[in-house]
């Protein structure tokens, strides 16, 4: 890792301001005052600043899995299935946040970052989650109104900010739906409740985050546009 990123993990600075610690001389790698912005440091290095040695504080990780069908949402599995952690090779403990269904695929995040699991998933927050979903039959306008009007759902309404039909015919349909709520399989029982069982379900974004291009069954960090996002709703 370049110099600069090391001490901005350490907290000491921000890159740029550290870099600037560099060039005055207070950097000592190994006991030496380095100069140089180019220098790469590994964990054996010894680093200080002002000759106080500092070392990076714990990382925190965002990543974004394009979950497949046929893993569960949790750390372990007491029934011996495989879990999203399965796909993720990082030693960090990371949790996922929320859950997605076992023969649901789609956007997960997984993280170490304890503020930020409860800001998506507290209900106070109504985070919008995005799904398209193929069920059978087809949906019609009126149909599409008891969606986003509210339906009944173990006793309580259930209603879609948006449902929009994408395609379809007299067999199935394709139906985007966005809801703010997190309830247990609730958007498979909202389209049981309109008689539209779900044939096939995947969560395409989470807020302003896409799940975009990324093949089932990987991952990648989430880039600065989607942290700055995420920053933006604390």
């Amino acid at each position: 890792m370049r110099i600069n990123k090391y001490l901005a993990d350490c907290g000491v600075a921000s890159r740029r301001a550290a870099e600037q610690f560099v060039k005055d001389g207070r950097v000592k790698v190994n006991g030496k005052v380095e100069l140089s912005l180019s220098t790469d440091i590994s964990e054996r290095d010894s680093v200080t600043l002002d000759n106080k040695t500092i070392k990076p504080k714990n990382k925190l990780y965002y990543i974004m899995l394009h979950k497949p069908k046929g893993f569960v949402t949790t750390v372990k599995d007491d029934l011996g299935r495989k879990t999203v952690m399965d796909l993720i090779d990082i030693k960090a403990r990371l949790f996922p946040v929320g859950r997605l269904d076992y023969d649901t695929e789609g956007l997960l995040i997984l993280t170490n970052d304890g503020n930020l699991t409860n800001l998506l998933t507290h209900p106070s927050h109504k985070i919008t989650k995005t799904y398209v979903a193929r069920v059978s039959g087809m949906v019609k306008e009126p149909e599409i109104k008891m969606l986003t009007n509210g339906v009944k759902v173990d006793g309580k309404i259930a209603k879609a900010i948006s449902a929009t039909v994408l395609e379809g015919d007299v067999h199935t349909t394709k139906v985007e739906i966005i809801i703010s709520e997190g309830r247990n399989h609730q958007v498979k029982n909202m389209f049981e409740a309109i008689g539209k069982p779900v044939e096939f379900l995947k969560r395409t974004a989470i807020g302003e985050i896409r799940l975009g291009g990324l093949t089932r069954g990987t991952y990648r960090d989430l880039n600065e546009k989607e942290l700055a996002y995420l920053k933006t709703l604390d």
